[in-house]
Formats: C-alpha cells, sequence, structure tokens
C-alpha cells in the first residue's frame, strides 16, 4: 500500500515539473518576442521616429480636411436644392393655368367675350405672380423657342414640317421646362422642324440628275 502511494507522489512531482518547464519555456518565447519588438524601436534614429510622426500627422489631417470638405458639400446641396422634390410639384399650378386658359379660349360660349378677356387678364396676373415667386427662389424657365434642340434641357415630342427653320430648330413649346440653381428641375417638351417630305423628295432628284 505504501508501495502504490510512493509510486503515484512520483507521477505526481514528475507532472509538476513538466507543466513548470513548459511554463517557463513559453515565457522565455514571450519575452524573446517583446526583446525583438524593443529591439526594431531602438533600431530607428530619432529622425526616423520624427518622420513616422509628421508622416501620421499628415495622413491624419488630410483625412480630416477630407471629410470636411464632404461635409460642406452635403450641407450646401442641402440648402439649395433641399425645396427640389416640392419645387417640381409645384410647377403643376403653372401647367394647370395653361390649360385653363387654352380650354377657355376654345369655349365658343365665351368667345369673343369681356368676361373671357377678364378671366384671361386674372389668370395671367397669377401666372405671373407664380413666375416671380419662382425667380425668387433660383426657379427659372427654360427658354426654347427658336433655338436648337438640346437634349440637356430639351425634349423633342414632334417634329413639324416647316422650310423656314433649319431641322432641329424648336418651333413650337408643350410645356414649359424650369431650372433650380443651374440644375435641370424638369426638361422643355417642345416640337422641332423637319423639311418638308416634297422639298426632300426635289432634293434626291435633283442629286441624282447632277450625278448622271
Amino acid at each position: 500500500m505504501e508501495k502504490e502511494q510512493n509510486e503515484q507522489t512520483k507521477k505526481n512531482i514528475s507532472k509538476e515539473e513538466e507543466i513548470a518547464e513548459n511554463t517557463s519555456e513559453t515565457e522565455v518565447d514571450n519575452s524573446n518576442t517583446s526583446d525583438g519588438d524593443d529591439k526594431e524601436l531602438e533600431k530607428q534614429t530619432p529622425e526616423q521616429k520624427i518622420f513616422d510622426l509628421e508622416d501620421k500627422l499628415t495622413r491624419t489631417f488630410a483625412e480630416m480636411e477630407n471629410q470636411r470638405r464632404r461635409f460642406e458639400k452635403e450641407k450646401e446641396d442641402a440648402f439649395d436644392y433641399g425645396g427640389f422634390s416640392f419645387a417640381k410639384e409645384a410647377l403643376s399650378l403653372i401647367d394647370n393655368l395653361e390649360r385653363s386658359k387654352e380650354i377657355l379660349k376654345k369655349d365658343e360660349a365665351l368667345k369673343d367675350s369681356d368676361a373671357l378677356d377678364k378671366t384671361l387678364q386674372h389668370l395671367d396676373v397669377i401666372e405671373k405672380d407664380l413666375i416671380s415667386i419662382f425667380l425668387k427662389n433660383d426657379i427659372k424657365p427654360i427658354e426654347c423657342l427658336n433655338k436648337r434642340l438640346d437634349p440637356n434641357y430639351h425634349q423633342a415630342m414632334i417634329e413639324i414640317e416647316n422650310d423656314s427653320k433649319e431641322p432641329g430648330t424648336i418651333i413650337q413649346e408643350i410645356q414649359k421646362g424650369f431650372t433650380i440653381k443651374n440644375r435641370l428641375l424638369r426638361p422643355s417638351l417642345v416640337g422641332v422642324s423637319k423639311k418638308s417630305d416634297d422639298k426632300d423628295k426635289k432634293n434626291e432628284e435633283k442629286q441624282e440628275k447632277e450625278v448622271k
């Protein structure tokens, strides 16, 4: 019995010694690693350390400046174009006034009457007041008649035969377009000129004769 206890005690002692050895080896490895990092730092000269710090500061300040500029741009856009959706919907008021005037002009019962003239005058005053309010908020109508079609501001809806104008010239404004602070709010819907078919045929026949 005593022999068994002695043998068990020897085993426990050997295990404890093994654990202690492993622990000491790990501590030695860690100390070697930390010593390596310290040696790397020690290798740097004061000038190199200053250069690294200056580089880090420069990068930090550059990032801060970029963030500031982004914030300023977002703030300006929010201030300038925050009412973009509202302004676009408000244009329907002008559209409805234009439609109302056209309907009244085509009404045979009101044609050439004083009531029609007075009503149209009142509607014109309201429309001018609306446009004046828009102008105060940098919402401006696009001038398009007799100008070349510009896809950035105009949208061609129909082609109209007109030999007195160069092809692609705007000769009809179907719906008025607007800009807000030089940004397109909505394009002008327009009709553009094109050469008549008869003239095209004559030109083709003339060209064929010249070739012959």
